[in-house]
C-alpha cells in the first residue's frame, strides 16, 4: 500500500512541477453501494479517496457516502449520469435492467479468472467497449475499473443442493447474469442490498442468499442463520467494481486529474484483490469450526449449470448488439489465455 501511494503521489509531484498544475479543485461527492468496512468490495472507495486527496495536496477531494445515505445503492449509476452527484462506487451488474451487456463487465457465470479479466480489460478495449456501452444507452459516465475480488460462493442455503431441481421454486437473492440462470431453472430471484440480506434470511423472506466472498460474508452473519454454504462461485469467478465520474465532470478535470483518478484506481484494483486472497482462507476455516457445512456442487451439476449459462448467454446476446460486440470479444481472448491458463500454471489438485 505504501508503494501504491507512494507511486501515486509521485505523478501528482510530477503534474504539479511540470506545468499540469489543476486548474481547479474537484470536489466530488461519491455514494457508495458497499459499506467500507467490508474487505475488497467497499474498502477500496475509501481508499482511492484518501489517496486521491494526498495524491493530489488536496485539489481532488472526494468525500465517501456510505449506502444509502445519499442516494439508494442500487440508483448510483443515474444519479451519476444525470449530476445529481460527481461520482459513484459501485458494482455495475445492479444496472443489467437499463444496459443489458453491462454484467460482462461485472461477473460472468464460468467467466475469467480476476487476472484474465484484468488482461482483457486492460489490453483486450474492455476499458473502451465499457464508455462505449455506456454511451450508447444514453448514459453520461466516465467508468474507471477501481476494484476486484476473486470468486464469490455459490450461496448460503437451509438445505443441500444437490441437483438442479433443488433451485425450482427457491426464493433466493441472486444477482447479475447468474440469476438468469436460476430463473431459467424455477428458481424466485430477487435482489436486494447487501444490509437487508440477514433480516431476510432470518425472517424467511428468502430461502438462501448469495452476496460476495468468506471475508464479507463473514461480516454480513449468513452463518449464524443458514449452515450450508456452496462452492465454487460459478456465477462470478470475478466481481469487478467502479468508479462512475460524471461525464462532464471528467470532461472538466485536468489530464492530470485523470491521470491520478486512472493511478489511483488501478492500485486499488490490485490491493482489493490482495485483501480478498489473504483473508478468506482464515474466514473459510473459522465458518467450518463454527459447524457451517462447506460443500463442494457436485461436478455433474457444475457440468448442467454451465450447459443452461451457455443457453443464456446466447440468449442475451441475439437481443443486443452491445452484449454480442463485448461477449465475442471476451471468448477471442479467452480461446488464447485457455492455452496459457493450462499450461502455465501448476494445477491446484497436484
Amino acid at each position: 500500500m505504501k508503494l501504491f501511494k507512494a507511486l501515486t503521489g509521485i505523478a501528482g509531484a510530477i503534474a504539479l512541477t511540470t506545468g499540469s498544475v489543476y486548474a481547479d479543485d474537484l470536489r466530488w461527492k461519491m455514494p457508495v453501494a458497499f459499506s467500507t468496512n467490508l474487505p475488497g468490495l467497499g474498502s477500496p472507495a475509501a481508499w482511492v479517496a484518501d489517496n486521491l486527496n494526498a495524491a493530489s495536496g488536496g485539489s481532488i477531494q472526494v468525500r465517501v457516502y456510505e449506502p444509502g445515505k445519499l442516494v439508494p445503492a442500487f440508483d448510483i449509476l443515474q444519479s451519476v449520469s444525470d449530476g445529481k452527484v460527481s461520482a459513484g462506487y459501485t458494482w455495475i451488474g445492479y444496472d443489467q435492467g437499463k444496459v443489458p451487456a453491462i454484467p460482462l463487465f461485472a461477473a460472468v457465470p464460468f467467466g475469467m479468472k480476476p487476472w484474465a479479466y484484468t488482461g482483457w480489460y486492460y489490453y483486450g478495449g474492455g476499458h473502451e467497449m465499457l464508455q462505449e456501452v455506456y454511451a450508447n444507452k444514453g448514459f453520461k459516465v466516465h467508468a474507471q475499473l477501481c476494484g476486484i475480488i476473486g470468486p464469490e460462493t455459490a450461496g448460503w442455503y437451509k438445505d443441500k443442493i444437490d441437483t438442479l431441481e433443488d433451485y425450482k421454486g427457491l426464493k433466493i437473492r441472486f444477482a447479475g447474469l447468474g440469476g438468469k440462470v436460476l430463473e431459467k431453472l424455477g428458481a424466485s430471484v430477487t435482489m436486494m442490498p447487501g444490509g437487508e440480506l440477514f433480516q431476510a434470511l432470518e425472517k424467511g423472506t428468502i430461502d438462501a442468499t448469495e452476496f460476495s466472498m468468506p471475508a464479507i460474508d463473514q461480516i454480513l452473519g449468513f452463518d449464524q442463520v443458514v449452515k450450508y454454504n456452496l462452492f465454487p462461485g460459478w456465477h462470478q469467478q470475478f466481481t469487478a467494481q467502479y468508479m462512475l465520474i460524471n461525464k462532464d465532470e471528467w470532461n472538466n478535470a485536468t489530464d492530470a486529474q485523470k491521470a491520478l483518478v486512472e493511478a489511483s484506481c488501478t492500485a486499488a484494483t490490485t490491493l482489493a484483490l490482495a485483501e480478498g486472497e489473504y483473508k478468506n482462507g482464515k474466514v473459510l476455516a473459522g465458518f467450518q469450526k463454527k459447524g457451517v457445512n462447506a460443500d463442494q456442487i457436485p461436478r455433474e451439476v457444475l457440468q448442467e449449470l454451465k450447459a443452461v449459462t451457455e443457453e443464456v448467454l446466447k440468449e442475451e446476446a441475439s437481443k443486443d448488439a452491445d452484449f454480442k460486440r463485448v461477449y465475442d470479444s471476451q471468448n477471442e481472448f479467452m480461446e488464447t489465455y485457455k492455452v496459457w491458463d493450462s499450461r502455465a500454471y501448476v494445477p491446484s489438485d497436484l
